[in-house]
């Protein structure tokens, strides 16, 4: 069990519990949890002694073992150390990566780490920001500040619970940009997989593992190099579920989704910041070696695979109908789903719930072998995708949209991507999604 409210204030925090296989709670052992935890009628049910001998302190061997495995993770070390002065700059924002995340850097080999000082103390009023979410910029403002100042290579930022990685880069243009979700993955998978390869340690049941709302580029890139590719719905925990129905058959070397969580290796089984932070700086230190930086290399996948968009758009229905208006939504979209967005025919619907999917154009459908979840996909001719998912903890529902096209040299690179929001921005207007 691990207590934290993660990248939330700290007026969320709960526990994560986990099974005997290191890994998150899923179907029949966390519905049979939560029956347990239902028959507590008030506190004074609750047992707040026994079973302390099942309580097993851990410490410093522990950090060490992790650290050991987490090193084990780097395909090329021999380049981490020609790149030793890789000049890194690293925000906790005032989470437990302080901890660890320094001595895996050191592990790699890197010597030029510069820590945000405003934020690496830990404390759960994170003074310093409003959100303590590397997903926002200005949560990840003072790193980026730093990383101009010293003119550094690569700016990471783990969550407070450290499981998180937020990457900042230089552009074309010298400025610091914030890498999003579907670029890091990208970016951490094709590493794997090309290096992999390129070290000749790829072996041919090697397996990777995104979610459903997770840059279909990543896709792309596994078919090409002949990797098998699987996707799962949202959550590590099936991630985690399905490297243990594959173990001994296939060779499971990286997973993640498009909220900033990367699971490299299988000794972990759930999402881990510090051993992403350790990969991304081994990747920056791999093309820095080539004399390039990882925005090259991202705008060089670009050109390779075709440039990928994607867009999250939450919208929230509060108040005593909001649960009702965004059933309704989703009803509306299951029922009578759109044959048309943007000029495009919706040629899929998939249906996570019905676990059917079908195709619009020829009534054809098909069995969908996931667990059910209340989320639709709407795949559009062109390889466009859109998907609705109702939060299961607010009184929200996710929009996903995922856009592609080709990208002929990385000199057309802002260009076709300004023309990529735009056609988000048509689609979202259309389904009126304001």
């Amino acid at each position: 069990m691990v207590c934290t409210a993660s990248h939330n204030p700290k007026e969320y925090n709960g526990y994560k519990a986990y099974w005997d296989d290191g890994a998150q709670m899923v179907p029949p052992h966390d519905k049979n949890v939560i029956k347990e935890v239902e028959k507590i009628a008030s506190v004074d049910d609750v047992k707040w002694t026994g079973g302390e001998a099942n309580i097993i302190s851990i410490g410093k061997t522990m950090d060490d073992d992790y650290l050991n495995m987490v090193k084990s993770l780097s395909v090329y070390p021999d380049i981490c150390k020609a790149q030793a002065d890789l000049k890194i700059v690293y925000t906790p924002i005032h989470g437990t990566g302080i901890v660890l995340v320094p001595r895996a850097l050191e592990l790699f080999g890197f010597t030029n780490v510069h820590i945000v000082e405003e934020q690496s103390i830990p404390d759960g009023n994170f003074p310093t920001v409003i959100y303590p979410n590397p997903e926002e910029t200005e949560a990840m403002s003072l790193g980026l500040k730093k990383a101009a100042a010293l003119d550094a290579d690569i700016l990471l930022g783990t969550d407070p619970d450290a499981d998180r990685v937020a990457i900042g880069v230089k552009n074309k243009k010298g400025e610091w940009v914030l890498l999003n979700g579907n670029q890091t993955a990208v970016l951490a998978f094709n590493y794997m997989i090309e290096a992999r390869k390129a070290k000749g340690i790829a072996q041919p049941n090697d397996m990777v593992i995104k979610t459903i709302v997770t840059t279909g580029m990543i896709d792309v890139i596994a078919k090409a190099n002949g990797v098998s590719c699987y996707n799962v719905l949202t959550g590590f925990k099936w991630i985690a579920k399905l490297i243990k129905d594959k173990e001994h058959k296939e060779n499971y070397i990286i997973g993640g989704e498009e909220s900033f969580g990367l699971m490299i290796g299988d000794r972990i089984r759930d999402k881990d910041g510090i051993s992403a932070v350790a990969l991304s700086c081994e990747m920056a230190a791999y093309e820095k070696n080539k004399g390039r930086t990882l925005y090259d290399k991202m705008i060089d996948l670009y050109v390779q695979y075709g440039l990928y968009k994607e867009t999250l758009v939450s919208i929230t229905k509060k108040g005593m109908n909001g649960a009702k208006e965004i059933a309704a939504m989703m009803e509306g979209y299951r029922n009578n789903p759109p044959s048309v967005i943007d000029g495009a025919a919706v040629v899929e619907l998939l249906d996570y719930e019905l676990q059917i999917g079908k195709n619009i154009q020829n009534g054809e459908t098909w069995t969908i072998d996931q667990p059910k979840s209340n989320v639709l996909q709407f795949v559009l001719a062109g390889g466009a995708i859109i998907s609705a998912r109702p939060s299961g903890t607010e009184p929200k529902i996710k929009f996903y949209f995922s856009v592609n096209a080709k990208l002929e040299n990385a000199d057309d690179f802002e260009a076709a991507e300004k023309l990529l929001d735009k056609k988000i921005k048509r689609i979202v207007d259309e389904m009126g999604l304001k």
